[in-house]
């Protein structure tokens, strides 16, 4: 036997050859494969790397914009500051108000280049001085070249209007730069936005945030709605705008929800097609449409429904008739549940708002309301809601009603008057039925619609008694004016400019 025979030897290195090759065959895959891993781990790294790259890129790019959104919109908010009297309630005397002297600082957007500016009426309310400062970059008119943009000027309160929670400022500039309404129903949940504005009195302030909702109704009685927020809005935000990322205003910013007074989260604007609406009324024809058919309503609720015994949880129920309106003479009654208008149901204040703004003064709004088991349809002239100073304007002129030293138009009250009012304490005093100017005193005065009673302790019965007391005082240094209000007996309190 031989340790190695050619002919075995000779197959076994065939077969070795073959376990080889198939050897190398699968090794070769093997380190095809580990290359490829490895080219793949390479292409990865250089994957991240990019997006990286990108995503620095994308924030430098957003970023970017927010500063030139920023710069855009910066010029036309302007800071607002008023001193005035604002009413302090005293709970420890009877009910009664007595007014304060008080300064504070809003913000408000510069909306026509001839100097309309646009606030909240709270940043202005009881104010008797209103100055405005705009933005360091502002560029005034050649009349105003000579001022810087940080001057206080003076601006005209044209208009407040206390529903909306809207006023509408004038300053004497032109060609200031203005920021565009958008259609706040295109808003969608989500959207950034930046808010402008003064808070805590710093002024040129910006925030960022995401609308969080389109529609919030703090108050279910209540048709007003706001575009909620979470970026930061303060105090002395109130006024300045909520714009979206193409420099247009989607709101103005009216208030918070907090429990510690400063920002958690949740800010409210006013939206801007209500801002529009308003202010093409305003400068168009000098005041505010709100329309109505003589009525008081509110939401229906379980307790309400379980209460009343009513058939229904939900929808709009009439609470009052006013006497000789509209709605009296329709037929309308208290306990009526209001079921649809023009067709479309109703199902909330809102709803009935709306309804009746999309009708005309003078046109028949088509009702449709329960009344126990029946449904009832009706159709009702729409008016428009009057307030004080429209009842009596036909009732005074400025030769015979006006008084001066208050700055305003009076009459005394008889019996025209005494049915265009609520109930009264007293059946004497003079109505104040418009403000006509400023006065010579110090403080927010009379409103229109204050019954006076006193001045100084002594009792007025007439313009003329009203007049000669006046005269009598012309040398004191404070008013005090005894006047109701809404039901409510107050002192108004009035000093003599020094």
């Amino acid at each position: 036997m031989s340790k190695c025979q050619p002919g075995p030897c000779i197959k076994t290195n065939v077969i070795g050859s073959l376990v080889l090759r198939l050897s190398i065959l699968i090794i070769l895959p093997s380190f095809s494969a580990i290359k490829a891993q490895s080219s793949k781990q390479i292409t990865s790294g250089q994957t991240k790397h990019v997006i990286v790259n990108n995503g620095v890129n994308s924030l430098e790019q957003l970023s970017t914009s927010m500063e030139l959104l920023s710069k855009r919109g910066s010029p036309s908010v302007v800071q607002i500051f008023s001193t005035g009297y604002n009413m302090d309630t005293d709970r420890g005397h009877n009910n009664t108000s007595l007014s304060s002297r008080g300064s504070s600082s809003g913000s408000g957007i510069i909306i026509a280049a001839d100097g309309w500016i646009v606030t909240n009426a709270h940043v202005v309310q009881g104010s008797r001085w209103i100055r405005v400062r705009l933005h360091q970059e502002t560029d005034l008119s050649e009349s105003q070249s000579g001022r810087s943009p940080q001057a206080l000027l003076e601006a005209k309160l044209v208009l407040a209007d206390r529903d909306t929670d809207l006023a509408f400022l004038k300053v004497d500039a032109t060609g200031l730069p203005t920021l565009e309404f958008s259609d706040s129903s295109d808003l969608r949940q989500g959207q950034l936005v930046l808010a402008f504005g003064s808070p805590l009195g710093l002024d040129n302030s910006v925030s960022m945030g995401v609308v969080s909702s389109v529609a919030r109704q703090l108050d279910p009685d209540s048709p007003m709605i706001y575009v909620q927020t979470d970026a930061a809005i303060n105090p002395g935000n109130s006024g300045g705008p909520l714009v979206d990322i193409a420099g247009h205003v989607v709101g103005v910013n009216t208030l918070i929800l907090t429990q510690s007074g400063g920002n958690e989260g949740i800010g409210l604007a006013i939206p801007s097609n209500v801002i529009r609406s308003v202010y093409n009324q305003v400068r168009n024809e000098g005041h505010v449409h709100h329309h109505g058919i003589g009525m008081s309503a509110r939401n229906i609720t379980p307790a309400l429904a379980s209460g009343l015994g009513l058939s229904r949880e939900d929808g709009v129920l009439i609470e009052d008739v006013i006497p000789q309106s509209p709605a009296e003479s329709s037929g309308l009654i208290p306990g009526d549940i209001l079921l649809s208008i023009d067709k479309k149901p109703v199902q909330n204040i809102r709803q009935l708002a709306l309804g009746l703004d999309s009708y005309a003064v003078g046109e028949n709004a088509q009702l449709e309301i329960q009344r126990g088991k029946q449904t009832i349809s009706y159709e009702v002239p729409v008016v428009e809601k009057q307030d004080v100073q429209g009842r009596f304007a036909d009732l005074v002129t400025k030769e015979q009603n006006k008084i001066p030293q208050l700055g305003i138009l009076a009459l005394a009250l008889d019996d025209r008057l005494l049915p265009m009012l609520p109930p009264l304490r007293n059946q004497f005093g003079v109505v104040v039925a418009a403000k006509e100017s400023e006065g010579a005193y110090i403080g927010e005065g009379p409103l229109p619609g204050d019954v006076i009673y006193s001045v100084n302790g002594t009792p007025v019965g007439s313009v003329d008694s009203l007049r000669l007391v006046l005269d009598d005082l012309k040398l004191a240094d404070a008013l005090v004016l005894q006047v109701e209000r809404l039901g409510s007996l107050h002192y108004v309190v009035l000093e003599a400019e020094k």
